[in-house]
C-alpha cells in the first residue's frame, strides 16, 4: 500500500509536459494495445493479453537486446587491455577515464547498453502499474483510439485461479527466480583478483553480487506488492529474455584472444 501510495504521489510531482510525454507516449499506446489484445482473446483474458503483449515489447527491443550481449561480449574481449590501462593511470583518474573512453570507442563498445535496456523497463513497468489501477475491468472508452474497440467483457482471472487486479505471491517468486536466472547467464561473472582487488574490481563484483542477489529479492516484495499483472509482466519478460539471451549467444561467433596493450 505504502509503494503504490508513493507511484502515485510520484506521478503527481511531475512537471505537466513530462505527463504529457508519459501519457501520451507510453500509457496511452500500452493502454489501447492490452485493450485491444484483451479484445481479440479467446474469452476476452486479461492474463494472455499481458502475456502477447510482453512477447511483442521483446520482439520490438530485440536489437538493443542484441546489442546489450554484444556489447557484454566485447568488454569480456577487451577486460585484459582494461586492467592495463587502469592500472598504467590508476594516479591520474581523468587521463584512465579518456583512455577507456577511447578504447571503447576503437572496438565499437557502448559500456551502458545493458544499463539502458535496464532503464527502458521502469516507465513501462509503471504505465502498467495505473493501466491496472485505473479500475480494470472496466474499460475507459476515453481513452481509446478511435481504430480500438472496447470488449464487451473482460476476465481477469488467469490459468483459472490469479486475479490480475489481485496480488500474488506465486507470480511475485516467480518473477524473482526469473530475474535471478536471467541475471545469472546475462551479467558476467568478474574474475578473483590476482592480487590486491582495485576499487574498479571491487565495485564490479559488489555490482555483480547485488544483481543476481539481492536485485531478485527486491523484484519479489515489488511485485507482490502491485498488481498480479505486474508481476505476471515481469516473470513473463524475464522468462522470454532468457530464451532471447540463448538465442543471440548461439549466433555469436567466438570471442577472439584478447590482446595485451
Amino acid at each position: 500500500r505504502e509503494l503504490c501510495s508513493f507511484l502515485y504521489f510520484f506521478k503527481a510531482l511531475l512537471p505537466s509536459y513530462m505527463k504529457f510525454l508519459f501519457n501520451t507516449f507510453i500509457y496511452d499506446p500500452l493502454y489501447n494495445g492490452l485493450v485491444f489484445l484483451i479484445d481479440i482473446m479467446p474469452g476476452h483474458e486479461v492474463g494472455w493479453a499481458v502475456v502477447i503483449l510482453t512477447l511483442l515489447f521483446k520482439i520490438l527491443l530485440y536489437p538493443l537486446a542484441k546489442k546489450a550481449v554484444l556489447t557484454q561480449k566485447a568488454m569480456a574481449a577487451v577486460e585484459e587491455e582494461v586492467k592495463i590501462l587502469r592500472e598504467k593511470y590508476k594516479n591520474n583518474k581523468e587521463e584512465q577515464a579518456k583512455k577507456l573512453m577511447a578504447l571503447y570507442k576503437e572496438k565499437g563498445i557502448s559500456p551502458f547498453a545493458s544499463f539502458f535496456m535496464l532503464l527502458l523497463q521502469i516507465p513501462i513497468i509503471l504505465a502498467l502499474y495505473f493501466v491496472f489501477a485505473s479500475g480494470l475491468p472496466e474499460i475507459m472508452t476515453e481513452r481509446l483510439y478511435s481504430f480500438i474497440s472496447a470488449p464487451e467483457s473482460v476476465d481477469m482471472i488467469f490459468l483459472g485461479f490469479f486475479d490480475m487486479a489481485s496480488k500474488s505471491w506465486p507470480l511475485a517468486l516467480l518473477a524473482g527466480l526469473s530475474q535471478f536466472v536471467h541475471a545469472y547467464i546475462s551479467v558476467p561473472h568478474p574474475k578473483k583478483p590476482t592480487g590486491a582487488p582495485s576499487f574498479q574490481e571491487d565495485f564490479a563484483r559488489s555490482m555483480s553480487i547485488q544483481v543476481k542477489y539481492v536485485f531478485p529479492i527486491i523484484i519479489i516484495f515489488v511485485a507482490h506488492s502491485l498488481a498480479a499483472a505486474v508481476a505476471l509482466y515481469w516473470a513473463a519478460g524475464n522468462l522470454f529474455s532468457i530464451v532471447q539471451e540463448f538465442l543471440i549467444r548461439r549466433h555469436l561467433p567466438p570471442t577472439p584472444p584478447a590482446t595485451r596493450a
